[in-house]
């Protein structure tokens, strides 16, 4: 508790930066949207997710906030949303795994009616109970699943209005649930609001993934051979960034429209074996499981350096280089661990394969935050107005939201946009006129 002092001066700051999440905040304040809900969160607690933990707290929710990475918790914010705003958190940088479900645990047994999930740890593990299924779950979260009667089981799930999932990974775990006919409540997929993976994804990503790396190793960029492991939102924005900086970028891709988009923009596009063998620097980003595989870690270079800017550790088959390893070094730095092949060639993996750009840095600049946690506000405020009448089913986020959260973005930003005319509005809703 006593980092709370610094904890507060690192949200103020980033509220500085966030006057769209400002505006929502005081509306809310007002006229207590979110009166009466007890909500949930398994969020990446930063200084940005603080300033949405005290919008969602000041529409009048009841807020649990627990970590969705073990290493991605601030512990001075964490602090600080206990001491200075009353808000429960549950998350420790650098958690273990035990300590990291144990705060899934507390998060469902605060009996939420609204959730929010960042890689849809939270929602699934409330699936697997109301589905009986205790076995799939982790054992600190099975300890307290088992004392409850099935009928409680169920009414876990029951009771929650709608789920936000705010990121690329969670949105394709629970479109696998809905596909499957086991997703029991209504998700909104925030991660595919246009003003989130737009600039969140692509600028965010971008932009706190090089920082991370930078923080981590002190290295230059420039010269490097940067291997870019997909090419979606997340991939276009750090590809971006690394030529940028100086880097020659490889793209590796398994969709033939983004690599041929990666080929147009300009980058080399290879298969990862390929890339493996003159890469410098490589950065998966891709929501899959073990893309760069002891195949790939045995081609590398002496010096190369492997991170993960994708929402889970296992992006990168880490359990083949420690097999491949003579020998190991964890901690060589503070987040670097050195893996020495039987040929000699030492290879770092940065932030223990984990999120780069929250485990070395602090995450995405709060200034793209601000839109991705006004829509996350919005469409936690929209759900609840209609409760009880949203399928059980990946939702969009309304089309009216992405477009006023957009709008006053532009205000804060001083930018102007044209408006239709009257002759303009008419000329686009008809048929008859043409050349």
């Amino acid at each position: 508790m006593s980092l709370a002092p610094a904890g507060k001066k690192r949200i103020e700051w980033a509220e500085r930066d966030m006057p769209v999440l400002r505006a929502i905040r005081e509306r809310f304040a007002k006229e207590k949207p979110l009166a009466g809900m007890k909500m949930s969160a398994c969020l990446h607690v930063t200084a940005e997710t603080a300033n949405l933990a005290r919008t969602l707290k000041a529409g009048g929710a009841d807020l649990l906030l627990c970590a969705s990475n073990p290493l991605s918790t601030q512990d001075d914010v964490a602090a600080s949303l206990v001491a200075d705003y009353g808000i429960s958190v549950h998350a420790i940088k650098g958690e273990d795994e035990h300590s990291y479900y144990r705060h899934i645990a507390a998060a469902l047994q605060h009996a939420p009616n609204v959730t929010m999930d960042d890689g849809a740890d939270l929602v699934s593990a409330m699936i697997f109970i109301a589905l009986g299924r205790l076995d799939d779950v982790h054992a600190e979260v099975r300890g307290w699943a088992a004392k409850l009667k099935p009928d409680e089981r169920a009414a876990l799930v029951k009771n929650v209005v709608a789920s936000m999932e705010e990121t690329t990974t969670g949105v394709i775990r629970l479109r696998a649930m809905e596909k499957d006919g086991v997703l029991k409540l209504p998700v909104i997929a925030v991660n595919d609001a246009q003003t989130k993976h737009f600039f969140d994804n692509r600028y965010g990503t971008g932009q706190s993934t090089l920082d991370g790396i930078i923080r981590a190793t002190d290295t230059l960029l420039a010269g490097k051979q940067i291997v870019v492991c997909g090419y979606g939102w997340c991939g276009k924005g750090v590809s971006l960034r690394a030529r940028g900086m100086g880097a020659n970028v490889v793209v590796t891709e398994i969709n033939p429209i983004r690599a041929l988009e990666a080929a147009m923009d300009g980058f080399q596009v290879k298969p990862i074996a390929q890339a493996a063998v003159t890469g410098d620097i490589f950065i998966t980003v891709t929501g899959n499981i073990h893309v760069i595989r002891g195949e790939h870690f045995a081609l590398m270079k002496d010096g190369a350096m492997i991170c993960n800017s994708g929402h889970f550790n296992v992006e990168l088959a880490l359990d083949d280089l420690a097999k491949l390893a003579a020998s190991q070094d964890k901690n060589l730095g503070e987040f670097v661990d050195e893996y020495v092949l039987a040929n000699g060639h030492r290879l770092y993996v940065l932030g223990e394969g984990r999120l780069i750009n929250l485990a070395a840095a602090h995450g995405h600049p709060a200034s793209v935050m601000d839109m991705s946690f006004a829509a996350q506000a919005l469409a936690t405020e929209w759900s609840i107005k209609n409760k009880g009448s949203l399928d059980h089913k990946v939702h969009q986020v309304p089309e009216e939201v992405d477009q006023w959260v957009a709008s006053l973005k532009l205000q804060t930003m001083g930018v102007a946009i044209d408006t239709l005319t009257a002759e303009q509005k008419k000329y686009l809703a008809s048929w008859e006129m043409g050349t």
